[in-house]
């Protein structure tokens, strides 16, 4: 996901997978794979090094988690015990 700004200020958040294209007419456009539009103030190269950023992002985190050493934030309470006991995290590769 890439954080993005409206031309009104508004911000949201935008799912870098499904982008089609990037286009500066003077207005930056994003086009998704659907053909759904979405003008933004950050230029075509800022939207570009963004999508870039967020790929780079996965692969380290893939790599991380193929060499085993990838330790999941576990969300913890004030006395140390994790608050969701649902959570179970990664094994290592010595655990499998």
């Amino acid at each position: 996901m890439i954080r993005l700004t409206r031309l009104n200020g508004e911000h949201f958040v935008l799912n870098a997978e499904l982008i089609q294209r990037v286009e500066g007419h003077p207005d930056t456009v994003i086009t998704l794979l659907d053909d759904t539009k979405y003008v933004v103030t950050e230029g075509v190269d800022a939207v570009v090094a963004s999508v870039l950023h967020y790929r780079a992002g996965i692969q380290a985190l893939a790599f991380t988690m193929d060499r085993g050493e990838h330790r999941p934030q576990v969300p913890t309470t004030t006395d140390g015990a994790t608050s969701d006991s649902s959570v179970v995290p990664f094994p290592t590769r010595q655990e499998r």
